[in-house]
């Protein structure tokens, strides 16, 4: 077709128009170079500093800079080729470098922490794709429904309330796939513990009238229970007695109830508490070391819930003991035990000065040898659900001696705890989630170790004692050890206790009332988060 111009290219005989110097068709130059091309071409040969010469006179008036544009349909021609080519170009690139980043690039893997968790980080294979740990990570919203987000959730991956989304579904499924391919599955962190755990059986072992360097940590000459079994259990460091002496702690740990002016004297008179009404957080009220029939102990409440206990006295109903199972004195009668250098003193029994306990008529089946506890261990079935476990004065590491020449002292309580604690670990009924503690009665309450320091909102002043000036009223510090399948290993727990904080958790897991003081608001019970590890068996 003829253009207005009526040109014509000599190589191929196409159509130009009046300004064109290409041959669209055949590419041949159909026209004398433009002269801004030329200029540009002068210049760029030029010296950089050379000063530049003027343009010929036959040269057009441009644009500024003296550069002339194509026509509006070079221009637009040109585009077309050069986005053609770069499509063809980038095509060819990018299918080389997708098919290099699937081969080489690892797989992302983003973990989201658990709901409410704190501190979980994001986690990724790529560092350009890590998070900070202090920046707060957000939930990603609702994905599409693919494949993975409509599956549902394995076994171990619970929903966490409203804050699982169906993108945290597809994260599973990328983790599922990354398991099968060999990965590495992260578990969720793990959660606080909120309640104590149901034990069924406990065991309370008393030792008697001993600080707590004395019996735990580096200073103690208890070798065994500092060097072996400290590092199978938690030692509570700031756990404390709540009176002065032995038998007014060892009533609050079975009972609740404060002390008795006599029951704060080891009780040298066998008589009954009189009056013996009940005051405020069930205290009974008056004189004397045996409480009334309306006074409840751990022991009785255990069997009110169907549930079973023992004490086992060293020194009791054995072959060569010089008193039988449930041994106590006449009531009114002087206690031939109290104060003397005899292995078996009475006032380490709390349970027969109980009312509830004499008049129950199982007494002679649940205050027993320590003999005994060799054979009930024999199974979780024959083993009670309570075990309180007293050895005599000659093991009870107490500072008074048993008998003329006879040793004193923690060491004494080791070659006791040697023979009954490896027992009671080898046992099914501790294997089973079981839990031993470890105590001692009270600090001294005279000499150079005097510690009469309290704690946990036990009472300013009990009722049946004058108020105390000008020293503590509470037993002093003496530590408790904890051993459980469900305690980790050589631990150690800053938290204050004392003897009614453990009486309240014996009750709490074994879903009783609270006695006495243990009902107190300001008593709190063990830690949850104490009993954290993974039973075994």
């Amino acid at each position: 077709m003829q253009t207005q111009s009526g040109r014509t290219c000599e190589t191929c005989g196409a159509a130009l128009d009046g300004d064109q110097r290409y041959c669209l068709s055949c590419g041949s130059r159909v026209g004398p170079r433009s002269t801004e091309l030329l200029e540009l071409k002068r210049r760029a040969a030029s010296p950089p500093h050379a000063p530049a010469a003027a343009p010929p006179p036959s040269a057009a008036p441009g644009p500024p800079g003296g550069v002339r544009l194509p026509s509006p349909r070079i221009s637009a021609l040109l585009v077309l080729v050069f986005l053609g080519f770069g499509t063809l170009l980038g095509s060819a690139a990018g299918s080389r470098s997708g098919r290099l980043a699937a081969d080489v690039s690892p797989r992302l893997r983003i973990v989201l922490p658990a709901a409410g968790g704190s501190g979980a980080a994001r986690t990724s294979s790529s560092p350009a794709a890590e998070t900070p740990a202090s920046e707060p990570e957000k939930t990603p919203e609702a994905a599409g429904g693919t494949a993975a987000a409509k599956s549902p959730a394995k076994s171990g991956g619970a929903k966490q309330g409203s804050g699982e989304t169906k993108g945290s579904e597809a994260e599973k499924g990328s983790e599922a796939e990354e398991k099968a391919a060999g990965g590495e599955q992260k578990s969720s962190p793990a959660t606080p513990a909120s309640t104590l755990p149901a034990f069924k059986h406990v065991f309370l072992i008393v030792l008697s009238d001993e600080p707590y360097a004395a019996v735990f940590g580096p200073e103690s000459k208890a070798g065994y229970v500092a060097r072996t079994l400290e590092q199978k259990g938690e030692l509570l460091l700031r756990y404390e007695a709540v009176a002065h002496e032995q038998l007014a702690n060892e009533i609050a740990l079975v009972s609740g109830q404060g002390p008795t002016a006599q029951t704060a004297a080891n009780c040298p008179t066998y008589a009954p508490l009189a009056p013996g009404g009940l005051a405020a957080n069930e205290q009974a009220l008056g004189s004397g070391c045996i409480y009334p029939a309306a006074v409840q102990t751990l022991g009785g409440q255990l069997v009110a819930a169907h549930l079973t206990w023992k004490a086992y006295v060293e020194g009791i109903d054995e072959p060569g003991a010089s008193a039988g199972a449930c041994a106590h004195p006449a009531p009114g009668a002087a206690d031939p035990t109290a104060g003397s250098d005899v292995p078996y003193s009475t006032f380490r029994d709390p349970f027969v000065y109980f009312e509830s306990v004499l008049s129950s008529g199982a007494c002679a089946a649940e205050v027993v040898g320590l003999s005994a506890l060799s054979h009930d261990l024999g199974s979780s079935s024959s083993t009670p659900s309570l075990s309180y476990i007293v050895p005599d004065r000659c093991h009870d590491a107490g500072p008074a001696p048993c008998g003329p020449g006879a040793a004193t002292g923690p060491a004494d309580a080791d070659g006791f705890l040697e023979a009954v604690v490896p027992k009671i670990l080898q046992s099914k009924a501790y294997k089973a989630g079981g839990l031993l503690a470890i105590t001692t009665d009270e600090a001294p309450s005279s000499g150079e170790f005097a510690d009469s320091s309290s704690c946990c909102g036990q009472p300013a002043a009990y009722p049946n004692l004058a108020p105390v000036t000008g020293h503590g009223h509470g037993g002093g510090a003496v530590g408790a050890l904890l051993l459980s399948p469900l305690v980790r290993p050589g631990t150690t727990s800053p938290e204050p206790y004392d003897h009614f904080s453990l009486l309240r958790t014996i009750e709490d897991t074994f879903k009783l009332k609270h006695l006495g003081y243990a009902g107190l608001s300001a008593v709190k019970p063990l830690a949850p988060a104490l009993f954290t590890a993974s039973a075994k068996g």
